[in-house]
């Protein structure tokens, strides 16, 4: 996703023009090289007639852009900073401040932190949704954490046309899985949509043979353990395509299905493979209806282009937590082969258990909830590593080794008194940064 800034470049009337035209330029440059799209108006000068002022405001004016930087390259009163940016407040904002050069030998300044300094306190008082940003002498710009506030700003206005398609709603009765509609729509601009079960299975009567056979050749390429029963496959691939229908035509970006009550209770189907093919296309996927985790999930690719796979909690342990998954994972995070193990558990038939491995390495566990009627979210860094041989109480013998990570963490104690539910949502690397930032920008708390 490009993000799209409006670059707003400021130096006062005394300091010579071609210096800010100069640093200016080279800021706008660095912008572009992230992959940014940028809309520059410098240099913005405070001159007395206001014209440098009022021709930015105009240039601005009908851009379409995700944030505003405002670029001090050398001292500017604050009211010229102050009069572009007020026209445009709506817009989350980053005040970055450039830096001085060595000449000769010694330190040149236009004394950019001065001006920073001044508008840092006006941007808080008055109200604005910005990061403050500087540049520090015989350092590397700072641009990359420019980019990520602003991608973060495009991510909230990318949500506001995001739907998400909710099969059936309250898997088991659970509590942590439900959503306030309105509450969502309002700070977030996601719009969550129920379909019924009914509709999937009428729409999955009436394909025809021909309809599913590339998606059972998309199965059968998948690793299998056992042989499968082509019963099993077949209904796969039939509930698969009429979840994709009903997706397709109304543009959901992330799916969840009633999965223990829905369709293991009333279909005697366990739906992992269906989750499994889902995923492979690129749609966020989460079990058990669980609104606020496909919320988590679209935040979480809007920001890292990631899938944002779920993971739940089965062990706590003095340094990290066992987090694993009984039915799949997707194959963004699959270190290897989909790997489908045939397997039943307690009173359901036979399912298509994807038991593959996850990949390790440093990733970020998040998860948003509504906590005493504010959302919040806990972000948290952990290492992910291959657990021991571990197995889930219940499962056919000998049981399964199900998908899952060591993940180790600085604090489990404090993880464990901060956990928002059973299900978090991970991505790889450290995101800890650009999720909070946009949690700050979207008046979310966070943990």
């Amino acid at each position: 996703m490009s993000v799209k800034i409006g670059f707003a470049g400021f130096g006062e009337v005394n300091t010579p023009i071609e210096v800010i035209e100069r640093k200016c330029k080279k800021a706008c440059e660095d912008l572009i090289k992230t992959g940014a799209e940028v809309f520059p108006f410098y240099p913005i000068r405070d001159d007395y007639e206001e014209t440098y002022i009022n021709d930015a405001v105009e240039y601005f004016k009908g851009k379409d852009f995700d944030a505003m930087v405002l670029c001090v390259a050398g001292w500017i009163p604050t009211h010229a900073i102050m009069k572009v940016a007020e026209e445009f407040k709506h817009k989350p904002t980053v005040l970055w401040g450039l830096c001085g050069w060595y000449e000769d030998g010694h330190l040149v300044t236009t004394a950019d932190q001065a001006g920073t300094s001044a508008a840092r306190i006006a941007l808080e008082s008055a109200g604005y949704t910005f990061k403050y940003v500087y540049d520090v002498v015989k350092s590397p710009s700072k641009v990359e954490e420019v980019v990520s506030y602003c991608n973060a700003a495009a991510v909230k206005n990318k949500l506001k046309k995001t739907k998400i398609g909710q099969m059936g709603y309250r898997d088991m009765q659970l509590y942590g899985t439900q959503f306030d509609g309105l509450a969502v729509k309002r700070d977030f601009g996601i719009e969550i949509e129920c379909f019924e079960m009914l509709e999937v299975v009428q729409r999955a009567n009436k394909l025809t043979a021909k309809e599913t056979e590339k998606v059972i050749a998309r199965i059968k390429k998948w690793k299998f353990l056992k042989t499968p029963d082509e019963n099993a496959v077949e209904s796969a691939a039939k509930y698969y395509l009429a979840i994709r229908q009903i997706a397709d035509e109304r543009k959901y970006a992330a799916i969840s299905l009633k999965d223990v009550d829905g369709f293991k209770k009333l279909l005697g189907f366990p739906p992992a493979p269906i989750f499994t093919l889902l995923a492979e296309d690129g749609l966020c996927t989460i079990p058990e209806n669980d609104c606020m985790g496909n919320i988590t999930q679209v935040i979480v690719k809007g920001i890292t282009g990631q899938i944002g796979a779920y993971l739940e909690f089965y062990e706590y342990f003095n340094d990290g937590v066992l987090a694993g998954v009984p039915d799949y994972i997707p194959k963004e995070i699959i270190d290897g082969e989909t790997t489908i193990l045939p397997a039943a558990f307690g009173e359901l038939s036979q399912g298509l258990l994807n038991v593959s491995k996850a990949k390790q390495g440093v990733l970020t566990m998040c998860r948003l909830a509504c906590l005493n009627g504010k959302f919040t979210m806990h972000v948290v860094k952990g290492v992910g590593k291959t657990p021991e041989t571990w197995e889930e109480c219940g499962w056919d013998k000998p049981a399964p080794q199900l998908p899952g990570l060591k993940i180790e963490l600085d604090d489990t104690e404090d993880f464990a008194n901060k956990v928002l539910g059973q299900h978090y949502i991970i991505s790889y690397g450290d995101n800890v940064k650009i999720l909070t930032e946009y949690c700050k920008m979207n008046g979310i708390r966070t943990e």
